[in-house]
């Protein structure tokens, strides 16, 4: 009897070890690189399931029995993370209507068009992404709930819910700590992984900075929600909100201009990561006709263009951690790494940038390890693309010509046989 179990159990493991060898996927490139600056020739990467098991290099780095993906004509990064997005705002571009005027929808409805979003979002390879609020309540944690229980296919989403402040365009006007905690337990109750706070007006054509929540607010923001396990993202177009923010020890800071060298310094003290959002006032000025804004606001949107390049700069140079968020909405979904051509126009190298798309954005969202590498036990989240990102941070923007999320490949442009 013993006899027969013990022979059972090992057929069992020598079956269970059979079948994941036959289960292993090896991938193989020219070279893997990351935000480190290092690189692997000839690099293998064996995928089992939606984790990495192993990491090497040559034949002998191929498992015996594995199904092997030829990518040997393409570079292998980490699959790239967004930080600030906006995946629900889709504009259908009719005759007629601009983004800001259209006709209302019913939230299905702009769950069911926001897809065409999700799409276009791995298909720059960006496999995870921050959705920092949404005017139709819920609708980023229906996005969030279905691509995680596999429903729809999209980046894994984290998402605010809605934004909490005291402007027009924070989902909820708040009055004082009291109603801010109260709001934030709500937001987390109603299943937001993280608290977006609107510290000052801007946004659109409104480039305006100032300050719209106290310091108290603002702090008993952060403490009912780091005591629930959540981050605090802050919005800021201009200084003051900024520095309040700091002060009150939030978790990244998006947007601000013109921070002063005491801002700087208390966020490299405590870990701020600075999120500045170039590239999206580039967009805004594209469209500046389309979306029907003022005349003359393409010269308000290089100015300040130029003022976020050079306020990133600062802030890097001061050892502030620096975020990859492009802020897409509406028809910017699919240019999100645009930001990253203009990260390293404020200084960042290739490889620097890329750190802010993978390595930083991993450790802001608590999982760093898990995500923003290649590693063994990492999410096999992997994005071919043509070219050395190393030498040229276009190769990351313009030539992503592949895309595997969770183990399982989302966007393949390589033209190879099915």
């Amino acid at each position: 009897m013993h006899m027969r179990l013990a022979r059972f159990i090992l057929l069992a493991a020598l079956t269970c070890s059979a079948t994941s060898a036959q289960a292993a996927t090896a991938l193989r490139f020219s070279k893997m690189a990351d935000g480190s600056g290092k690189s692997v020739s000839d690099a293998v990467i064996v995928v089992d399931g939606e984790k990495i098991v192993s990491v090497g290099s040559g034949d002998a780095a191929v498992p015996a029995g594995a199904t092997v993906i030829d990518l040997r004509k393409y570079t292998a990064i980490p699959g790239m993370i967004d930080l600030h997005t906006h995946l629900p705002q889709f504009w259908d571009e009719a005759p007629g209507t601009t983004p800001y005027r259209k006709a209302p929808r019913t939230a299905g409805e702009t769950t069911v068009m926001a897809l065409k979003n999700l799409r276009l979002t791995l298909e720059a390879g960006v496999t995870t992404a921050r959705d920092l609020s949404t005017r139709e309540e819920g609708v980023d944690i229906a996005l969030r709930n279905l691509i995680n229980n596999g429903y729809v296919v999209g980046p894994r989403m984290f998402v605010a819910g809605r934004g909490l402040g005291a402007t027009p365009r924070a989902l909820g006007g708040i009055n004082g700590p009291y109603e801010m905690m109260k709001a934030v337990r709500e937001n987390i109750a109603a299943g937001a992984d993280l608290i977006k706070l609107y510290g000052s007006p801007g946004g659109g054509q409104n480039l305006v900075g100032g300050k719209t929540l106290t310091l108290e607010e603002v702090k008993a923001a952060v403490e009912v929600a780091h005591s629930l396990g959540r981050k605090v993202v802050f919005h800021s177009y201009g200084p003051e909100g900024a520095k309040v923010g700091a002060m009150a020890g939030v978790d990244d800071i998006e947007h601000a201009l013109d921070m002063d060298d005491e801002t700087l310094a208390m966020m490299k003290a405590k870990g701020i990561v600075y999120v500045p959002t170039i590239d999206h006032n580039r967009f805004y000025s594209d469209n500046a006709e389309r979306f029907e804004f003022r005349k003359g606001v393409e010269a308000d949107f290089s100015a300040f263009i130029a003022r976020n390049i050079e306020m990133t700069r600062r802030a890097f140079k001061a050892g502030v951690k620096i975020g990859m968020g492009s802020d897409a909405l509406f028809t910017m979904h699919g240019q999100n790494t645009r930001e990253l051509g203009a990260l390293v126009k404020a200084g960042l190298t290739p490889a620097q940038a890329l750190a802010s798309a993978t390595t930083v954005p991993a450790a802001l969202l608590g999982k760093e390890k898990v995500l923003g590498a290649i590693a063994p036990g990492y999410f096999a989240d992997i994005v071919a693309v043509e070219g050395d990102p190393l030498a040229d941070v276009n190769v990351t923007i313009t030539k992503v010509r592949w895309v595997m999320k969770g183990g399982a490949v989302v966007v393949d442009k390589t033209g190879s046989p099915k």
